[in-house]
């Protein structure tokens, strides 16, 4: 890596060194990661049925399926999305 780029394994297994130092457990730490991304995903479907009216079963089933950072990505272009294409094209 180049600078301030960092290897996302090596980044993963600092954090989890960090919070076992902490007393959590990985499984711990999955669990909040999963939380989290479940709790982002009900929210921008809500958000996105508001924005579009509604959604497809398929799209629905995909963002179930889509990663945080997407996720997230997703959220930081909301304002931009006008039909399900706009979503696609950001998640994947």
């Amino acid at each position: 890596p180049e600078g301030d780029e960092i290897n996302m394994c090596e980044a993963m297994d600092r954090l989890f060194q960090k919070f076992e130092n902490q007393g959590m457990e990985k499984g711990e730490l999955i669990g909040i990661e999963k939380g989290k991304r479940e709790e982002k995903q009900n929210t921008l479907k809500e958000q996105l049925k508001v924005k579009l009216g509604t959604l497809s079963r398929p799209l629905e089933k995909q963002l179930t399926n889509t990663s945080l950072e997407k996720l997230n990505e997703l959220t930081l272009n909301i304002f931009n999305v006008t039909n399900e294409e706009d979503i696609l094209r950001i998640i994947n």
